[in-house]
């Protein structure tokens, strides 16, 4: 009988030599639902009228709907991107810089697009320095939220 094929994981991430300056990703979408908001404001202590108060948002909301946090929004769509490009390949998150453009409600649906514009070899070991534009879209095309994060990724040499 003959060997079978081995088999390979998937879902892994990049590796630092896999990437060119001026590429994009897209990741998939995901929905934000009432129970991400409770679980978030209930686990971070946001207990912020803003966000749990239906008499106040309706009367006081600046977008008449249920918004949700920007570090929430923020936390799904690192999500998003690490389980597709940095699974077992990412070190560290090191800074960022971010700019909040617009709300993220209740019922929205985001994903990411990523752009990479920084590469350097790391001075030890096999890794490197990488630093994406990341934009999170809402359902429209809007882009709510734009962070530029740096990360310690693995190299393959």
């Amino acid at each position: 009988m003959a060997d079978p094929q081995p088999i390979r994981d998937l879902g892994l991430g990049f590796y630092f030599d896999d990437l060119e300056l001026g590429q994009r990703f897209r990741t998939v979408g995901r929905s934000i639902f009432e129970a991400d908001l409770m679980t978030f404001i209930g686990v971070t202590g946001m207990q912020e009228v803003l966000f749990n108060n239906l008499a106040y948002i309706e009367s006081e909301s600046p977008t008449g709907a249920r918004i949700v946090p920007g570090l929430m929004a923020l936390g799904i769509a690192e999500g998003l991107v690490l389980g597709t490009t940095l699974q077992k390949t990412g070190l560290a998150f090191l800074n960022m810089t971010m700019d909040i453009k617009g709300p993220v409600c209740i019922g929205d649906t985001i994903h990411v697009e990523l752009e990479v514009t920084e590469l350097r070899r790391a001075s030890k070991g096999p890794r490197g320095l990488v630093r994406t534009n990341n934009r999170i879209l809402n359902q429209h095309g809007d882009c709510v939220i734009e962070y530029a994060p740096l990360r310690l990724m693995k190299a393959r040499e």
